[in-house]
């Protein structure tokens, strides 16, 4: 069977080669905290199976250390291997190809890499962060990942977000849309606010703080019906004050109330208090 070697050897073929290596497993190390991702177990467990199974598995990216050899790209791969290993399965070498770039370039591979798992909100955001660090501006950091310049600040708000908010966001109890608003509306009492969203979730049966529980949105027909109530008791706002009579008192408190209740934003409504 004709291979791209013998295509190689053809000097009007075109063909140029980038060299892989395979580099044995002891040599090989993972930095604790470098890779983007978190590590998932069960996607490492794919990869275990695959090595067992003899299926090809792409090659790492690596770079040489005084330590050894890095993995900067293919984490997952690579602790595979060690799975199968551990299961008694003789897997002596890797094989590897240099990365070439700077750190920042490492970052930016590993944000964009078809290879490893589509990153978290969380992962993407730490990785903006990394590259915010590294002195890029927000509008470089678009060029280097190909997103927006709008997704980068939304992800590096979520990075700002307080531990107990990126938890709820990592455990799928609030999409980050709903956290970076939260943070960005309650500042400090982001943490208050964001409890009592999943109390309120929690009792209305949910998992999850949906849009709807934490914007929710007001019954339009109640509300025409309020301002019909309190336009029908305006004779004269030169003096800045509307007379509900006692006619309608009830039906406008109660309305108040609903809303209240909906938007948990004040103390319930006292009907008997003057108007």
């Amino acid at each position: 069977m004709p291979s791209l070697g013998q295509l190689y050897n053809d000097k009007e073929s075109g063909l140029t080669t980038r060299k892989t290596y395979n580099v044995p497993v002891s040599s090989i190390y993972a930095e604790e905290g470098y890779n983007v991702r978190e590590l998932n177990q069960a996607h490492v467990e794919e990869f275990r199976d695959a090595f067992i199974s003899g299926e090809y598995i792409p090659p790492l990216a690596v770079e040489v250390t005084e330590r050894g050899v890095k993995v900067i790209d293919g984490h997952h791969r690579y602790h595979g291997a060690l799975a199968a290993i551990a299961l008694g399965h003789d897997i002596v070498r890797l094989e590897c190809k240099d990365f070439v770039g700077n750190e920042a370039d490492k970052i930016a591979f590993m944000v964009t890499s078809s290879q490893g798992l589509a990153l978290t909100a969380l992962e993407r955001g730490a990785a903006y962060y990394r590259l915010q660090n590294q002195g890029w501006s927000s509008a470089e950091i678009a060029v280097k990942v190909k997103r927006s310049e709008s997704d980068i600040l939304q992800h590096l708000q979520l990075h700002e977000c307080t531990p107990y908010i990126k938890k709820l966001v990592r455990d799928g109890s609030m999409n980050y849309a709903i956290a970076i608003s939260i943070a960005r509306e309650h500042g400090v009492y982001a943490d208050r606010e964001a409890s009592r969203l999943m109390k309120k979730a929690e009792a209305a049966g949910k998992k999850k703080v949906t849009k709807s529980i934490a914007q929710p949105q007001f019954n339009a027909g109640r509300a025409r019906k309020f301002l019909s109530l309190i336009s029908s008791c305006v004779t004269n706002l030169d003096d800045g004050i509307i007379e509900v009579p006692p006619a309608i008192r009830a039906e406008v408190v109660s309305i108040i109330q609903e809303f209240c209740y909906e938007y948990s934003t004040m103390p319930e409504a006292d009907s008997s208090e003057d108007m």
